[in-house]
């Protein structure tokens, strides 16, 4: 199986990540991964797929996130390596 790209857009404030993740999601073939809130307000959303969806994506996800708020950065890694799947994946939910 081929890696998935990861594409990630940083923004300030939940809307706007909501905004960008909206965007990313309807523009392109990819798999809305999960989004981290850290100190300041910042949301990074992170998205994965084939690469040219993935830098589709993250395209679209700046531009709309850029209309309504600030973008802080954005970023396409086109092959993760193993040992980051784990964390992007997150920790493991208990099933009864």
């Amino acid at each position: 199986m081929a890696k998935e790209a990861l594409g990630l857009v940083e923004t300030q404030g939940f809307v706007g990540a909501v905004e960008a993740a909206d965007a990313m999601c309807k523009t392109a073939q990819v798999r809305l991964v999960r989004y981290e809130v850290t100190r300041g307000a910042l949301v990074t959303v992170l998205v994965r797929g084939p690469v040219a969806e993935v830098e589709a994506a993250v395209a679209a996800g700046t531009h709309a996130a850029a209309r309504i708020g600030r973008v802080f950065t954005t970023h396409v890694i086109p092959a993760p390596d193993a040992q980051l799947e784990q964390p992007i994946a997150g920790p493991a939910t208990s099933r009864p």
